[in-house]
């Protein structure tokens, strides 16, 4: 039993496991479109990834003069400017409806689309979707030319009760656009359509949008994905063979008949047949990986990243995806390895946004657990500035670090010097000194300091059940059960009080029946927390179920390579004849855990040595 610190979940990969899709040429149909990835699937080269990003913002500059020079010539008299200033001043005080008329009344007096477009600024501060879309109708009158208006327009439209308007101007966007790009604004089409309140219309309008380009890849790839967002997946799987049958190694198209499948075994086994023809498609191997996780398949889903990764070896997605793979696998190492170049190549590329707090949480972990300490606080101290809630909870972790590093004083003046407002807080740091105490060996200290803790703050479950843990570290049994059974009225879905109490009982080899009871309901609530497979593994042993005990504890060990585990598995080894497993899980645990109170009293009344 242990009720251990985990930051690393399942949650991580499947968030980590999508391949970000390369940038697309052309211009957007709206602010900030996602456009599925096709064209550069596979990734452009730095020098080319360069050259766009100069010829984009040489466009934007263009686009920027060009605007100027539509601008009306207006003289700024003192009339004009008085009533600019009041209007700005009222909107900032709170007041969006008298500086909206002002400014949609001098946009059109003056023929200035800045004006206008401010106008739309503040109705859409102010939510005011009619408004906003009346105002930048008029922007988009004053600039006919303005990419910018359009696409503001035209995100406002689709959320508008009649989409009609927006059809004019997707034709000639789509009828302007070079072949090359027109497959990327058919897409933007597709995904702007697809936010429509009225599905029907906009499904109708995408059909006559596409007529003229129904024969391209794109064209048959947009109509299978409307196909699928409405239901008819029998027309979305003709869809997408068709733009397959056009172009065999077409990702997307792939994808999108993976995603058209009966079933995931139906996708695997076409994910499977695609990369077998294609096995430099990164966004399909991708999503095969993601099944794979899925379903468990930590170890197959960890190789397809390893491909991944070895196609492009600095793609921080991949990167974090194999550093929490590894970490589900029980290879810390690896884990390591895969989180450092993570947090490396992140740091190399100051204009990435991800945000590489939490690989550095992990990475203190990890180091904290194969004892290095010094490099755990400093992977703390790599962390960027955070919120204040952040900033807390690590400092909460700098203390218990300073605290197992042997210098509990300075662990308790940080923590002491840390002021939170919210109870919760205040308790949590209450609950760290106790554990900074107990990991020093003063039990006593923290039994005393937790007691005063669940009178300070009555009623909080998560403080009654480290002062139930403490209560029977110093020997204090029927105190334990008391506050454990208070955290289970408290709050009853909390498995870890009931997987306390009835570990404890097996470990005391007293009321057994009763102890399987109360953890065969800890494991109802959480099957795959290997803390409590661990207890069920040795309830069984106490009640003399060996091979019972043996699957419980070897598969609780594989999903967490733990020393208290690997002390009990020896145990039920050691009882069955099997000394020479029983003793290379001991000499493990020793080696992790050399200080390790289970095995030590284990060997002693066993009465071996290693």
């Amino acid at each position: 039993m242990k009720n251990a610190f985990v930051i690393v979940t399942l949650s991580g990969v499947l968030a980590a496991c999508a391949v970000a899709p390369q940038p697309q040429s052309g211009a957007p149909l709206a602010a900030q479109p996602a456009a599925p990835a096709e064209a550069n699937a596979q990734g452009a080269p730095a020098a080319d990834a360069e050259a766009e990003q100069q010829a984009a913002e040489a466009a934007a500059e263009a686009e920027k003069a060009a605007q100027l020079a539509r601008l009306p010539k207006i003289e700024l008299t003192s009339t004009l400017l008085n009533q600019l200033l009041r209007a700005e001043f009222a909107f900032r005080n709170g007041d969006w409806q008298g500086p909206y008329i002002t400014m949609l009344a001098l946009a059109q007096q003056t023929r200035d689309p800045r004006l206008a477009r401010r106008a739309a600024e503040m109705a859409l501060a102010a939510r005011q979707p009619d408004d906003t879309l009346a105002a930048v109708r008029e922007w988009r009158k004053l600039d006919p030319e303005s990419d910018e208006a359009t696409q503001y327009y035209l995100g406002m439209v689709i959320l508008s009760d009649n989409i009609s308007d927006a059809e004019e101007i997707f034709r000639k966007r789509l009828a302007g656009s070079p072949p090359a790009v027109r497959g990327v604004v058919l897409y933007q089409v597709q995904q702007l359509l697809s936010r429509a309140k009225d599905k029907e219309a906009a499904n109708a309008m995408l059909v006559r949008l596409v007529a003229p380009y129904r024969d391209t890849v794109e064209g048959h790839v947009v109509l299978a994905q409307a196909a699928l967002a409405r239901g008819a997946r029998e027309e979305g799987v003709r869809e997408a063979q068709a733009a397959l049958a056009l172009k065999p190694d077409s990702e997307i198209a792939m994808l999108t008949l993976a995603q058209s499948s009966e079933n995931e075994a139906q996708a695997t086994a076409r994910l499977e047949q695609f990369l077998a023809a294609n096995p430099k498609a990164r966004e399909v191997r991708a999503a095969h990986a993601r099944i794979l996780v899925n379903n468990k398949q930590y170890e197959e889903a960890r190789r397809q990243f390893l491909l991944l990764d070895s196609q492009q070896p600095d793609n921080v997605t991949t990167l974090y995806a194999l550093g929490v793979l590894s970490t589900q696998l029980n290879d810390p190492p690896a884990a390591e390895r895969y989180f450092s170049r993570f947090v490396e190549v992140l740091g190399r590329n100051p204009d990435d946004e991800r945000d590489p707090s939490k690989a550095l949480l992990i990475l203190s972990q990890l180091a904290e657990e194969r004892g290095d300490l010094q490099a755990a606080v400093g992977w703390l101290d790599k962390l960027p500035e955070g919120d204040e809630k952040t900033v807390f909870g690590v400092q909460l972790r700098r203390a218990q670090l300073l605290g197992k590093s042997g210098d509990v004083p300075a662990a308790r003046r940080l923590l002491a010097s840390l002021k939170p407002g919210e109870p919760v807080a205040q308790a949590q740091v209450l609950a760290a000194e106790a554990q900074v105490l107990r990991d020093a060996g003063q039990a006593e200290q923290a039994y005393t300091l937790m007691g005063a803790a669940t009178k300070r703050f009555p009623g909080n479950p998560d403080l009654l059940y480290d002062y139930a843990l403490l209560a029977e570290k110093t020997g204090r049994v029927d105190d334990m059960e008391t506050a454990l059974r208070e955290v289970m009225r408290l709050a009853p879905d909390n498995h870890h009080a009931y997987n306390a109490l009835g570990y404890s009982l097996a470990e005391r080899n007293i009321r057994l029946e009763e102890a399987r009871a109360l953890i065969e309901k800890a494991m109802a609530m959480a099957p795959e927390d290997p803390f409590i497979m661990d207890s069920m593994g040795w309830v069984q042993y106490r009640l003399g179920n060996l091979d019972a005990a043996e699957a419980h504890l070897r598969r609780a060990y594989s999903l967490r390579r733990d020393p208290e585990i690997a002390v009990h598995l020896g145990e039920v080894l050691w009882q069955q004849g099997k000394r020479a497993d029983a003793q290379k899980l001991w000499l493990e645990a020793r080696a992790k855990d050399p200080q390790n109170d289970t095995l030590r009293s284990t060997l002693a009344r066993l009465r071996l040595s290693l």
